[in-house]
């Protein structure tokens, strides 16, 4: 593999310093310059790759954190390396440098089936590397559904059946996650983990999963994916939508909610719906999509809702903002987007290493001490690719 060459870390301090001093000067240069936010991706890719990437000679893994502190895991979890996935092929759809990335993008994809566990008939992504590179750990759909969709963003960016043919597997997988019982408060739903020890049925596997029955759906027009992603996402809506684009945690087989609120949540549900529009022209779903939109940006934009939330979670968010812009274009949904760039970039990045700290969280105010972590790391890749490629 041939690594992406990493800036020197004066150099990123005097970008930081000189060139993106300003964010309203950066704001105004956005609007005509999406090289802007190009330039923000490399560096920040760069930096991933220099303080978390582990090397070939490590399988193509990634650490958790950095700096790595005794007793921690010799590799990151699975979420992490997804997430590094997702960001690393953004990076190869970038105009212009895209191609430099493409063999990044595959070794990603390899290093992501080492997590995968054939076990006794109950297959799937395991949280943690399985034997002999790790202990293994459980199948949580929610991990499973997300290394389904990055398997269909590669599809999509190579063309290459193989990933087509993952993304279908790990849809094998995911179903497993749907509750069947009929005498539970609300029946339905998809479980988080598969143990016989879940009590919790989540909006986003349930959201997630969704969104990757929907895109496979718009791919090959199986009804059983069409039915799959209708039948996930009217649970999510009938049980677990407080108000237009907001959605509670979960539902506990005892009947009783979890109301926290989380971005990600509000976006899958606007990308399936998205989605399911632009599959099967039905107005209705477009309709829903505009309005979750709607309701959600008006809640995370009051005061520092999206600046609190995990930067993973807003690069979902402002992730699926963009499917439904595709279809149906409102400028609020880029202006959001850039806003927060704007200020994460300025307020949570360290400029002598180019990494992004954040609270234990994953989001909030920059922590100069905290160890930075690629699944955050990564967030931000994605969000600064999104806005580069993103021309509405």
């Amino acid at each position: 593999m041939v690594k992406t060459p990493v800036r020197a870390a004066l150099s990123l301090a005097v970008l930081s310093g000189a060139l993106w001093a300003s964010p309203a000067a950066a704001a105004d240069r956005e609007e005509t310059a999406p090289s802007t936010w190009a330039h923000r991706a490399e560096v920040t890719y760069d930096s991933l790759q220099q303080h978390l990437y582990q090397g070939s000679q490590e399988h193509g893994l990634y650490l958790e954190k950095t700096p790595r502190k005794e007793g921690e895991n010799p590799h990151s979890y699975l979420w992490p390396l997804r997430e590094a996935a997702a960001a690393t092929v953004d990076m190869s759809e970038l105009p212009r440098v895209g191609a430099r990335y493409e063999r990044d993008a595959a070794e990603r994809f390899t290093a992501l089936r080492l997590y995968f566990d054939p076990r006794d008939g109950r297959p799937g992504y395991d949280s943690y590397l399985p034997a002999p590179l790790g202990q293994g750990g459980d199948v949580f759909y929610d991990d499973n559904a997300v290394v389904g969709l990055s398997f269909l963003d590669q599809y999509r960016s190579t063309g290459e059946e193989a990933y087509l043919d993952r993304a279908l597997e790990t849809y094998s997988v995911v179903s497993r996650g749907w509750d069947e019982d009929p005498a539970k408060p609300c029946p339905g739903g998809m479980r988080w983990v598969d143990s016989p020890d879940n009590t919790m049925r989540a909006a986003n596997v349930t959201g997630l999963a969704a969104q990757l029955a929907s895109e496979l759906y718009a791919i090959d027009h199986d009804d059983e994916f069409l039915a799959s992603a209708k039948k996930w996402y009217e649970w999510n809506w009938s049980c677990l939508r407080r108000s237009p684009g907001l959605y509670d945690n979960s539902r506990d087989d005892d009947g009783s909610v979890n109301e926290t609120l989380w971005s990600y949540n509000s976006g899958a549900m606007i990308g399936t719906a998205a989605t399911l529009y632009r599959a099967t022209g039905d107005p209705s779903y477009l309709d829903r999509a505009v309005e979750d939109a709607k309701g959600s940006l008006a809640y995370w934009k009051e005061g520092d809702r999206l600046h609190d939330q995990p930067a993973i979670f807003n690069a979902f968010y402002f992730d699926n903002l963009r499917i439904l812009n595709e279809v149906r274009p409102d400028r609020a949904y880029r202006t959001a987007a850039a806003t927060y760039a704007e200020e994460t970039w300025k307020e949570n990045r360290t400029p002598s290493d180019g990494l992004f700290r954040f609270q234990p969280s994953g989001g909030g105010d920059h922590a100069p001490a905290a160890q930075a972590e690629t699944l955050e790391q990564s967030a931000m890749v994605q969000i600064f690719a999104g806005l580069a490629t993103d021309r509405s």
